[in-house]
């Protein structure tokens, strides 16, 4: 009996197991949610009492970030909601991105959202938004448009902020409150009834409270309110892990963090720059101790799932993923006459790495970039040096490949 299953299994392809009579346990769907409250500074994380934050981040771990690019540099992005929300989706800055307001004028749908990648290699999986802001599912995430080849979110819950009837407008913004107990009560039911494969929650009232009273009690009791709401969706995936075979990752941020007095946001403070990133996973990287920045999380959610990205997407993500295979961080390029220096960490012990460049921005319309291969380095070194002669141009796109991924880096040259 025992030969005769073996040959049975010989007869099977190479690459498939065969381990005797018992089934083989299937791989598990994996499904995410990722998570943004809005202007919680990461101060504030570690002063109120978060229980459900803090048994998500029992299980993975927090992550101190960055909002808001390279402060004085090409890359610098405002501290403001709706710029911070498209950091998250695109895993691009604001001088990529284009979105530089709440008022969301001209976004640059060339640099897709997590959304659209997840979509265009798995159209028959599902994706979820659950927003107390209805422009983050039809202007940010661009749903029925044809620049984003008119997405179709497959579960929604939004647009409460216009139903003054069902949620009449107070002074005290009481009804941001009970919108986002709708919205979190929502994402609970559908994720327990229908688990979509990729989503994203929003909640408003902790940057609400903050706006009208600064550092204050009233502030401190909207992040405990928020924590009950992530509670719910915390909650319901784990009834899904328990109950079917799926490995649920949850990605929980905020946008901005915000001023000393804790009333605005939108510059370049310390303060109003860092905030945090919380996750669940226990497969975090070397980048996971360092400083991060919110664009990590595009790339950090595409190793989960699985995502292949085109090498020319790849070559304009800004983030380093903090889950999966990573080589490298802090990619920084500097001209000097007719040299660029690079410098970087390196976070394994991968030797081989390549530099590219390219003196076009083809890209930002919808073209391909023309990179040029300048020189291959040894990823140890943590540095590399190249000449510019024969490239006159006041602009270059430096990108570091390595095995896990690209990182990139722009110059820009003033003109007079």
């Amino acid at each position: 009996m025992i030969k005769s299953i073996l040959a049975t299994c010989l007869g099977l392809l190479l690459f498939q197991a065969c381990s005797s009579p018992e089934k083989q346990e299937e791989q598990s769907d994996k499904k995410v949610l990722f998570v943004i409250v809005d202007g919680i500074p990461d101060d504030v994380i570690d002063s109120v009492a978060t229980p459900n934050l803090d048994k998500i981040i029992a299980e993975g771990g927090l992550m101190r970030a960055t909002m808001g690019g390279e402060k004085d540099g090409y890359s610098q992005t405002p501290t403001i909601s709706a710029v911070g929300y498209n950091s998250v989706l695109t895993g691009v800055w604001a001088n990529k991105h284009n979105v530089w307001g709440n008022g969301i004028k001209d976004p640059n749908y060339h640099y897709p959202t997590i959304f659209k990648v997840f979509k265009e290699q798995f159209p028959e999986k599902t994706i979820g938004i659950f927003s107390t802001w209805l422009d983050n599912r039809t202007k940010l995430a661009g749903a029925g448009l044809t620049q984003t080849g008119n997405l179709t979110f497959d579960y929604h819950y939004d647009g409460m902020e216009l139903d003054t009837v069902a949620y009449p407008h107070d002074e005290e913004r009481i009804f941001i409150f009970n919108i986002d107990e709708a919205v979190s009560k929502n994402a609970a039911q559908t994720i327990q009834e229908h688990a979509p494969d990729l989503s994203w929650m929003y909640l408003e009232f902790t940057d609400d409270m903050s706006h009208k009273f600064g550092n204050s009690p009233q502030f401190v009791d909207a992040v405990e309110k928020s924590d009950v709401q992530l509670g719910r969706v915390w909650d319901a995936i784990q009834e899904r892990e328990a109950k079917f075979n799926e490995d649920w990752l949850i990605v929980i941020t905020t946008d901005h963090g915000r001023q000393d007095s804790g009333y605005g946001h939108g510059g370049q403070s310390e303060r109003e720059r860092s905030v945090w990133i919380a996750t669940n996973s226990d497969q975090l990287n070397a980048h996971f101790a360092e400083r991060g920045q919110t664009v990590d999380i595009f790339p950090s959610i595409a190793n989960f799932l699985g995502l292949e990205i085109s090498k020319e997407k790849a070559m304009e993500l800004d983030g380093v993923p903090f889950i999966g295979a990573v080589d490298a961080s802090q990619l920084r390029a500097v001209k000097k006459e007719n040299t660029i220096e690079l410098t970087w960490k390196p976070l394994s012990q991968e030797n081989q790495g390549k530099v590219w460049v390219s003196t076009t921005n083809n890209f930002k319309t919808g073209g391909t970039d023309a990179y040029e291969a300048v020189g291959e380095v040894d990823l140890k070194s943590g540095s590399f040096t190249f000449s510019t002669e024969g490239m006159k141009s006041d602009f270059y796109k430096v990108v570091l490949e390595t095995p896990s991924g690209y990182l990139n880096y722009w110059i820009l040259e003033e003109t007079e």
